[in-house]
């Protein structure tokens, strides 16, 4: 009995790698430029998912096998997609319970136009470090701040990008955070390691974007600025809920759910609850019907103020779908390059050419971005360079928690500024503000990976395998030594004592 022939798997070749990229970048393009009528991510996605299939089956791969490559990312992913449905009820529960509209009528009180944005964006960060988690940090506090510097006459750009900045701080120094984890987990370094290493970059760029709002209050023009307009957003909310204190109690539940490191899934829902609570002893829902449909299809207010109504009519299960049916395309698109090797195809000509410490760090960045742009995913541009740059950081003396490093000060920062990404479109949807408008002013996201990159050229901020630390001012101290898997720590070790021999890496001082 003669059995069937098996075709041969085999990677794309360059032209044919940059097909699937290819096609949903024009069509994305197309949309957001030409005047097609239509500016949304799905369709260019299907589009391209059509086109990463039929490459894949160029190489050799079966349908199944592309289905099952796009399962299998999708896989990985449904536990955020669950935690995207619950955000939806978060929000609708804050907003119906008062807790959101009262950040928002004391947060009147206590900003002014010249301290709202270094105090708005050091909040985020405190609420994203808490929670590990910058989506939860923008769907709470990140709303209010919209409210309030509406209400202070701010550029909502300018607003967002802030919220965007401090909300990913916090983000990228949470050991709660699942971007943060996914780094350490791919880079086989420690947690703390990882969160250590960040600290040199996310730390001087995070001061950096606190002296670029603090300049931007600081000469914001206030002679338009209208006091009025706080006033009348305070008496709209103060007329449609029962404003007090007490409300701020949810976003404490927020708070200590994630401080005593409850399932993200299960803090959101018990935040839920608490707001659910609030809403019907603060409130006056009575009503089951009425709280589910709040849950399930948002609220609608007429308050008679025109920002009241913008802030307050949002939330709710139904408001997530648009987002999650991105993130699913987005995600099986990812899943599919990946399967059929297209990364790989692309960068791994490249490796071969990266012998020195600041050619290697910027290939990961780069890679990170183009994951990121063309992947459509924070975690495969965390997820895909790891593998394909991981042997080479060996090579070179480096500590993992350098490549751990490098992969979020892009893969995770960037995700969110381009609007067809899972972080981009659930930013828009939970802001209302398109990531190209915020872009500009998300300064922490925006100049991370370009700080990170200007370091390694000049050698600095540097981990070596060791344990040693080149810091910004060139020295070379020991320090404590980053986890790695034992085979490779020891090839690290042997390189690195070799690239000393020969002059190309710095000996520790004493």
């Amino acid at each position: 009995m003669s059995e069937k022939k098996t075709k041969e798997v085999r990677l794309p070749n360059f032209v044919e790698a940059l097909i699937p990229i290819v096609v949903m970048m024009a069509l994305m393009l197309y949309g957001f430029v030409g005047k097609s009528g239509y500016t949304d991510a799905h369709m260019p996605l299907i589009c391209a998912i059509v086109a990463a299939c039929a490459v894949g089956r160029a190489c050799g791969h079966s349908f199944e096998d592309m289905l099952a490559g796009m399962l299998d990312r999708l896989n990985t992913t449904m536990e955020a997609i669950l935690i995207l449905c619950t955000v939806g009820l978060l929000v609708a529960s804050f907003i119906m319970s008062g807790t959101i509209p009262a950040l928002i009528y004391y947060g009147l009180d206590l900003l002014t136009p010249k301290l709202f944005l270094p105090v708005g964006c050091i909040m985020c960060a405190v609420v994203g470090l808490a929670c590990g988690s910058s989506w939860t940090a923008t769907a709470t506090v990140g709303i209010a701040f919209l409210g309030i510097g509406a209400g202070l006459g701010i550029n909502p750009a300018i607003t967002a990008g802030m919220i965007i900045s401090g909300a990913y701080v916090g983000d990228k120094f949470s050991p709660l955070s699942d971007t943060t984890n996914l780094a350490a987990a791919v880079a086989e370094t420690g947690l703390f390691d990882h969160v250590a290493a960040m600290v040199s970059t996310t730390l001087p760029t995070f001061i950096i974007a606190l002296i670029l709002y603090t300049i931007l209050g600081l000469n914001i023009n206030t002679a338009g600025y209208d006091p009025q307009v706080a006033v009348d957003l305070q008496a709209a909310l103060a007329n449609t809920f029962h404003l007090s204190p007490i409300l701020m109690v949810p976003i404490i539940v927020v708070i200590i759910a994630c401080v005593v490191r409850m399932p993200g899934l299960v803090g959101i829902c018990v935040s839920v609850l608490t707001g659910v609570l609030f809403a019907v002893f603060t409130q006056g829902y009575h009503s089951l019907g009425d709280i589910f449909n709040a849950l399930h299809y948002g609220l609608e207010f007429d308050t008679g103020n025109e920002i009241a109504d913008q802030l307050l009519n949002r939330g709710g299960m139904d408001h997530q779908m648009w987002t999650i049916n991105l993130i699913l395309l987005a995600v099986a698109y990812g899943g599919a390059l990946e399967r059929c090797g297209c990364i790989t195809a692309l960068f791994g000509g490249l490796k071969k050419r990266l012998n020195s410490v600041a050619s290697l760090v910027i290939a990961t960045l780069i890679t990170s971005v183009f994951c990121d742009a063309t992947m459509c995913d924070q975690f495969l541009g965390i997820g895909v360079p790891a593998p394909l740059y991981a042997d080479k950081y060996d090579d070179l003396g480096l500590a993992r928690n350098m490549l751990s490093r490098s992969l979020e000060d892009a893969g995770t920062l960037w995700a969110v500024m381009f609007p067809w990404t899972g972080c981009g479109a659930y930013q828009y949807g939970v802001l209302g503000v398109h990531p190209f408008t915020y872009f500009p002013y998300a300064f922490l996201n925006l100049l991370n990976p370009i700080y990170a990159a200007v370091m390694v050229l000049l050698k600095r901020n540097i981990f070596w395998a060791d344990g040693a630390y080149t810091n910004l001012l060139g020295r070379t101290r020991m320090g404590k030594v980053a986890e790695a898997p034992a085979e490779a720590h020891a090839k690290a070790l042997a390189n690195l004592e070799r690239m000393r021999k020969e002059g190309k890496a710095p000996i520790p001082e004493k």
